[in-house]
């Protein structure tokens, strides 16, 4: 009887640990359910953008303080600049990693470098081909902004898309 309970104890204890070590499993990018996604035709590819209009029409996203998933506010953004690249299957981009000035510097490269492969997955997720797209950190040293408050922290918290040929 003592073994019983003391087998039932084991089992519960590694049932409760299992269940916060998934709950705490990395987010990954992920495209909502049921969107289909449309390859470009022949028409769609004629439409191609020289780099430096591309270039213009690919936007940055933003996150949140200390956060690298893709948010709701993000994701127009990531389909429209999928849009671009899935028309424009001749540019390479490398997806840059931002942070703001807050945390130290090896902290704020991590930080950019899982935005920039969170950005990319998203991508990837979107029809992008994977092998098309590099990933760069820059944590706080090109900040858009280098002034001290929420506006300009908000700012320098970004994905950046640059065109490479």
């Amino acid at each position: 009887m003592k073994k019983k309970i003391t087998m039932m104890g084991i089992l519960v204890v590694a049932v409760f640990s299992m269940t916060l070590f998934l709950g705490c499993a990395e987010k990954k990018a992920v495209v909502a359910e049921g969107t289909a996604q449309e390859q470009p035709s022949a028409a769609q590819d004629a439409a191609t953008l020289s780099a430096a209009a591309a270039q213009e029409a690919l936007n940055d996203i933003n996150f949140d303080f200390d956060r690298s998933n893709i948010g709701p506010a993000a994701r127009g953004i990531m389909k429209a600049n999928a849009d671009i690249l899935l028309k424009n299957r001749n540019f390479n981009i490398i997806v840059e990693g931002h942070c703001d000035e807050r945390g130290t510097s090896e902290y704020n490269m991590a930080l950019g470098e899982r935005r920039a492969q969170e950005a990319k997955k998203y991508l990837i997720n979107l029809g992008v081909d994977g092998a098309r797209m590099k990933t760069i950190s820059y944590g706080e040293e090109r900040a858009l902004d280098s002034r001290s408050n929420e506006e300009a922290w908000a700012k320098n918290r970004r994905a950046h898309f640059l065109i490479v040929q």
